[in-house]
């Protein structure tokens, strides 16, 4: 079966000893790919290595972008129809860009298709860990409003979304892709591959990847609820009840992930980390603080 191009874009800064696996994976993901590989300022020897690899479109910018504004521009210079995100220490697993195009192309109102990852430790060995474990379909928006369970890398989306959503927004560094995919999904269907497509290397407080402080991320994320998500048409014109119940269930989430990174900074003696987290927590408001707090104190069966 013969699919439309696929622009596949990677994006990296100073990480060549995982650059070229990563090119590698994405050229073997599918039968019709543009690789496009967005040198995002790099002080290393980034640029000769992308030199030495055959069959990429090789983007360098001089002025470091971060990770959404790198994406941007690989969006701008990218010439296929379906586009999807690798970072430069995940892998695509061989074939996998094919069986999600030929789900995206049978389903023609979807906007988006992702799939599962396999998890690995941050030498790149791959955990029994699959995410997310149940892949939800077709109306998402709230879904997404709740929590993010698209691992970024497995999501293929159709460029024709961009006309209508717009770029990624570069001044939300860690969930510029969780943007999108609301945005996506105020307007489209989702629709998912339950199997794993990628190799995901999940980061922490010290992989030097865009998604480690935690307390940053979240403290992100409420004001992104806060001034944009739940202003989008969709939300602003829903029940108030559901207005309500998805900003719950979005500090829940946001809840159960800081009171874990708190506990984990305690364990580790990084009071500094763990003060920054209680703090974001307490953003969340006084209420999910009890929550938590009493979720902790009580003993599990």
């Amino acid at each position: 079966m013969s699919f439309r191009l696929t622009s596949i874009i990677i994006t990296t800064h100073d990480r060549p000893q995982l650059l070229a696996r990563a090119v590698e994976s994405a050229r073997q993901a599918g039968t019709n790919v543009e690789v496009i590989v967005v040198d995002d300022a790099s002080t290393d020897e980034t640029a000769g290595l992308c030199s030495g690899l055959s069959g990429i479109k090789y983007v360098r910018v001089e002025r470091n972008q971060r990770v959404a504004g790198a994406r941007n521009i690989g969006l701008l210079v990218a010439l296929g129809e379906y586009v999807t995100f690798l970072d430069d220490d995940d892998l695509r697993l061989p074939g996998s860009l094919d069986r999600q195009l030929e789900l995206l192309e049978a389903n023609e109102e979807a906007g988006l298709i992702y799939g599962q990852a396999v998890c690995t430790d941050q030498s790149g060995k791959p955990t029994t860990q699959i995410y997310p474990r149940v892949c939800p379909e077709g109306d998402l928006f709230w879904n997404l409003l709740s929590r993010n369970f698209i691992p970024c890398g497995s999501a293929v989306f159709r460029r024709l979304c961009l006309d209508h959503v717009g770029l990624l927004d570069s001044n939300l560094p860690g969930l510029d892709d969780w943007d999108l995919w609301i945005r996506i999904a105020e307007l489209y269907p989702i629709i998912a591959l339950e199997e794993p497509v990628m190799h995901w290397r999940q980061s922490n407080p010290a992989s030097r990847q865009g998604t480690s402080p935690a307390s940053s991320i979240v403290s992100r994320c409420i004001r992104q609820f806060r001034t944009s998500w739940q202003k989008l048409p969709r939300a602003v014109s829903a029940p108030r009840k559901l207005k309500r119940g998805a900003w719950q269930h979005f500090s829940a989430n946001m809840a159960a992930h800081l009171s874990w990174e708190v506990l984990r900074s305690l364990r580790h003696r990084r009071i500094v980390q763990a003060t920054k987290n209680l703090f974001a927590l307490l953003q969340l408001g006084p209420l999910v603080l009890v929550r938590v707090l009493r979720a902790q104190g009580t003993p599990h069966s």
